[in-house]
């Protein structure tokens, strides 16, 4: 509200400024004199209540511990004023003006809003009386006290923290952990808040209120991100205190050397700080039009800047680095089995596991499914078909007793020569008492991942980090294919931990992901990058940029485009000082009156908006990842 507020404020001065300009130029027209009193006194009225708004906004800005060029524009405005020169403050309060509301345009960020972690976050609980199952009433979940008992129907979220009561259950944890694959949870387990329930309805025991819950304090995170949001100083504030001690230095010198109080005000027009203020955010708003033409939304310049400047970046693993689908990565038949069918092992294994699997709705039968149609294969039929939510299948194929499930539920059926569960992602098979083999699963890799690494590390990251809910074995195999380091197990709090030890250590650090259990560390790195596409909207309003293509490329695309950007914005920084130190020194010798040196700075102006518009343009071109011109 307070940015929208500033926005408007800049806006509308700007507004009245052309609107007094114009009147004053009519009046001088009409009147035939361009120092009637009806033009003076509108402008030196108008430019001393700007003056006088600047001075107020600037003592604000003291206070917070920034710094700007404000106090060199309200020097310059009551210089002009002050020895008649009413007309180039005007030209003056039009360029600040107009700079204002330019450099909140570009730096503005777009509203976070928590609309879809609040959307999903449920609203009631069904309260199962008296401990008896079949007897629920719905009540508000804020209502839900510690030891209560309710019931979380199929594909509900489940509504605060508690313990599984229920036998068996298999939960979604995917928004809280990134995790991929359903977690089985048996009778006493934790089940957190958030979690999505997979096919029947269950019974959980509550341990904590609403507020209490895993759910809540990821909305907490997010909001205590927002309002306590990382020191940034703005690339223009960074040349202010020199450029204005110059400034300074060389209009008292004129000054003082001449003994004329004109020189004074002559210098200070043509070292108005307008280069500063418009450089900056017109190369910022160049840069964020040219990332949107590869699908990248950056919702401030200041995003650009930061993101230019990071060290270190850290990637979710699920939906992120990789395509957050399961897919069968081998089939590794028994000996036995492979006796039994010769070469045709791996398939024969494949039909009967989805012949069994063919009824079942868990995310691991419809990865077995998919395999099978890519493959042709013709399933046979299943019969006695028996699913035990959260262990595995019994079921008859082709005469043959099979069970589907993990290690420990082919031990209790006593299958003989079982192996341990070594953590992999894989379901075991039991075939007529004997095991028979595994299929292993894995989230398939995004093919652009490694090549987006290696970029960035070529693009000047000095550290790149996968931070997941995932189990140490997955992550570290995602992480030796793509060539990082990572942090496994981590629930969202976590991860805001971690990006904060790489802020410490590097100074910012950026963050990139696309679940709701992405969406405290978006909101608390120094540049949160979504990948919207098929991510949450939670992530996406909680990041500064928002890449719309499923294509983590787009990451080394807005990098290099960053860095391109704030190279323009400095050269037209650099430039504009020149030009204006130039000026100045030119000035002090009275040879430019100050009319014709606020003409003179506008031109300086104009070059220096027409320099930073080349970050629209230009650039290497993005060979290593699939992001081109």
């Amino acid at each position: 509200m307070k940015k929208l507020f500033n926005f408007v404020k800049n806006y509308w001065q700007f507004a009245i400024t052309v609107v007094v300009g114009l009147a004053a130029l009519i009046t001088a027209f009409a009147m035939r004199d361009f120092n009637n009193n009806i033009s003076r006194w509108a402008i030196i009225i108008w430019g001393v209540f700007v003056a006088i708004t600047l001075f107020v906004d600037m003592v604000k800005t003291l206070r917070s511990g920034r710094y700007g060029v404000d106090i060199l524009a309200i020097t310059a405005i009551g210089a002009c004023i002050a020895v008649g020169q009413f007309w180039a403050a005007l030209i003056i309060v039009l360029m600040l003006t107009g700079g204002e509301t330019l450099e909140d345009y570009a730096q503005s960020r777009a509203q976070r809003e928590l609309s879809a972690l609040l959307k999903r976050a449920p609203q009631i609980a069904h309260l199962i009386h008296n401990g008896k199952s079949g007897e629920t009433r719905d009540v508000p979940v804020n209502e839900i006290k510690p030891g209560d008992l309710i019931l979380v129907r199929s594909a509900e979220v489940v509504p605060v923290d508690g313990t599984l009561a229920s036998d068996a259950a298999e939960f979604d944890e995917s928004s809280l952990t990134g995790e991929s694959l359903p977690v089985a949870k048996k009778s006493g387990d934790k089940v957190m808040s958030g979690s999505l329930n997979g096919t029947e309805a269950v019974t959980i025991r509550a341990t904590a209120t609403a507020k209490d819950s895993q759910y809540e304090r990821i909305i907490a995170l997010v909001r205590e991100a927002e309002e306590q949001p990382a020191p940034f100083v703005r690339l223009s504030d960074r040349y202010a205190v020199p450029f204005t001690l110059i400034s300074y230095a060389i209009a008292a010198t004129a000054w003082i050397w001449s003994g004329n109080a004109t020189r004074f005000a002559e210098v200070l027009v043509v070292a108005s700080p307008c280069p500063l203020i418009l450089a900056a955010p017109i190369a910022l708003i160049s840069g964020m039009s040219r990332a949107s033409r590869h699908g990248i939304i950056a919702k401030n310049g200041a995003a650009l800047e930061k993101f230019a400047a990071a060290k270190a970046i850290a990637f979710d693993k699920t939906g992120t680095l990789t395509h957050g689908v399961v897919e069968i990565e081998k089939v590794l038949p028994s000996e036995i089995f492979v006796k039994n069918f010769g070469k045709d092992a791996e398939t024969k294994l494949v039909q009967l596991v989805a012949g069994a699997e063919s009824g079942s709705s868990h995310v691991l039968a419809s990865s077995l499914l998919t395999y099978a149609k890519k493959k042709k294969m013709k399933l046979p039929p299943a019969s006695n078909v028996r699913e035990i939510t959260g262990s595995g299948i019994y079921a008859t194929v082709e005469k043959h007793k099979i069970l589907v499930g993990q290690t420990s539920f082919l031990k209790q059926n006593k299958i003989a020569n079982t192996p341990d569960d070594d953590e992999q992602t894989s379901v075991f098979v039991g075939i007529d008492g004997e095991f028979a083999g595994r299929i292993v699963f894995a989230d398939k890799l995004r093919e652009e991942t490694a090549a987006t690494v290696a970029e960035l590390k070529d693009l000047g990251m000095q550290e790149i980090v996968m931070l997941t809910g995932d189990n140490k074995v997955t992550a570290a195999a995602i992480a030796q294919k793509v060539g990082l380091d990572f942090r496994a197990q981590l629930l969202p709090e976590d991860k805001v931990r971690e990006v904060k030890s790489l802020r410490e250590k590097y100074g910012s650090a950026a963050m990139v992901g696309d679940g709701i259990n992405d969406a405290p560390v978006l909101a608390a790195s120094d540049v949160g990058i979504a990948m919207g596409a098929r991510g949450s909207t939670a992530a996406s309003e909680s990041a500064d940029v928002v890449i719309m293509l499923d294509d983590l490329s787009r990451v080394a695309t807005l990098r290099q485009i960053a860095q391109r950007t704030i190279r323009v914005a400095l050269q037209s920084v650099w430039w504009g000082i020149a030009l204006c130190i130039v000026l100045m020194i030119i000035a002090a010798f009275g040879v430019i009156p100050a009319l014709i040196g606020a003409v003179l700075q506008e031109l300086i102006d104009v070059t220096v908006i027409f320099n930073a518009l080349r970050a629209h343009t230009g650039g290497k071109n993005f060979a290593k990842t699939k992001a081109t011109l």
